[in-house]
């Protein structure tokens, strides 16, 4: 099959994800515009504990996928959710310009609902659909099926840059740091909701441990993803301790990329499954 995959680059990185195309969203930091290609993360995450001002991300425009689009008759998309981010309708109206240059190209393009791990283990299913041949409409409905029972949730190590971007107000940061409070975030139809308040960080991973039982779950045949920003000792105990408790097909280990860095700041871990 001549299938293209691209994604925007909210897909996280492992063995199996490192080679992918990604389309860049760009990070403003301090009025310094950072590609989110080949970044230092580190370099990175000390830029944003050092700004005191919004720190901005624009999604990749429509031209940034129509030359992805050009390479192969047909291509799929992988996008982080259109409740957080333009990507997704980006990557649409690339799809109607394209339309009218090469009519006889296919483009579909899946919104993840999702973002970092969610996303991640999104472009992985279109990847094997692709490698095992299934053909175009099995491709998509495969998909759209796996997208619609994915369930994704996140701990944040710190507030600091949801406040920043205004999300929380300085005050809440400031108590929930003080009270030693840690949110429990999750997706909700692509939208990032509040799911619990765990005081403790022991706790609250104990939590998310003990939430994963309570969704409905086909364990032997569900690969859970784990993403985590700059703490892989963290995300490795994460997975021995689900692993010890529930049977999961598999459970793999993302380095986030500069976008969830971004989202989910230093310390941050996402599940999806």
């Amino acid at each position: 099959m001549d299938v293209n995959l691209v994604m925007d680059s909210c897909v996280d990185f492992n063995d199996e994800t490192i080679d992918m195309e990604r389309i860049p969203f760009n990070i403003l930091i301090d009025d310094e515009e950072i590609v989110d290609k080949n970044l230092d993360r580190n370099e990175l995450i000390s830029k944003m504990k050092n700004s005191k001002k919004l720190i901005k991300t624009s999604c990749p425009s429509p031209e940034d996928f129509i030359n992805s689009f050009n390479k192969h008759k047909d291509t799929f998309v992988v996008t982080i959710s259109s409740q957080l981010s333009g990507s997704y309708n980006s990557a649409m109206l690339a799809v109607n310009i394209l339309k009218e240059k090469l009519p006889e190209n296919f483009v579909h393009i899946f919104d993840s609902k999702s973002a970092a791990a969610g996303e991640t283990l999104v472009a992985l299913k279109v990847k094997q659909l692709i490698e095992d041949n299934f053909n175009v409409s099995e491709i998509i409905e495969n998909t759209e099926k796996y997208i619609n029972k994915l369930r994704t949730l996140f701990i944040l190590d710190s507030l600091d840059n949801l406040a920043k971007n205004g999300r929380i107000t300085n005050l809440k940061a400031i108590l929930a740091n003080v009270l030693h409070i840690v949110p429990i975030m999750g997706a909700d139809d692509g939208k990032i909701v509040l799911k619990e308040n765990i005081r403790g960080k022991r706790k609250a991973f104990s939590r998310l441990v003990e939430m994963i039982g309570e969704y409905n779950v086909d364990f032997e045949n569900t690969i859970l993803g784990i993403t985590h920003v700059n703490c892989l000792e963290k995300a490795e105990k994460l997975k021995n301790e689900i692993k010890a408790r529930y049977p999961f097909k598999d459970i793999k280990i993302f380095k986030a990329s500069g976008l969830s860095t971004v989202y989910a700041d230093d310390g941050g871990i996402v599940i999806a499954f």
